[in-house]
């Protein structure tokens, strides 16, 4: 999201945007976004000082760290960024904070849900399921 600084009136801008995840460079092992992520912004300038309030959602492709099934899970977060204007200031660009405040909110180890069973760590069999057949169960 791009922001052109002197385009912004005296009464402010509201902005809405689908950001594709590439663009932003999301993508990992364990979490994708599959569809745009959605940004509304409220832009305002005060001499030197732009100030933008941004709601950031969307739906996470999260792999759970236990069981290795892929389930989807909402995003959504507030923030409120400021930026220092200097006089040859043209374009301030959002999409590096707005990348950095969706990582810093993606959990590391997500998990499909708080009962979560994972997989025998023997044989591999999905232990939601049901119990294994492999010998490491057999003995217990």
């Amino acid at each position: 999201m791009r922001i052109v600084v002197n385009q912004i009136p005296q009464e402010g801008l509201n902005l809405f945007e689908d950001i594709q995840a590439e663009e932003l460079d999301l993508g990992t092992d364990m979490l994708s976004f599959e569809k745009p992520i959605k940004v509304s912004a409220s832009v305002s300038r005060i001499t030197n000082t732009l100030s933008a309030q941004l709601d950031i959602s969307g739906y996470m492709i999260c792999t759970c760290s236990r069981c290795l099934i892929e389930f989807e899970r909402p995003f959504y977060k507030h923030i409120r960024l400021t930026y220092q204007l200097e006089t040859l200031t043209q374009v301030i660009d959002l999409n590096d904070d707005i990348r950095q405040e969706i990582i810093l909110d993606c959990p590391q180890n997500p998990i499909c849900n708080e009962f979560c069973k994972g997989l025998c760590f023997k044989c591999g069999k999905n232990l939601n399921d049901g119990p294994c057949e492999c010998s490491y169960n057999k003995r217990a």
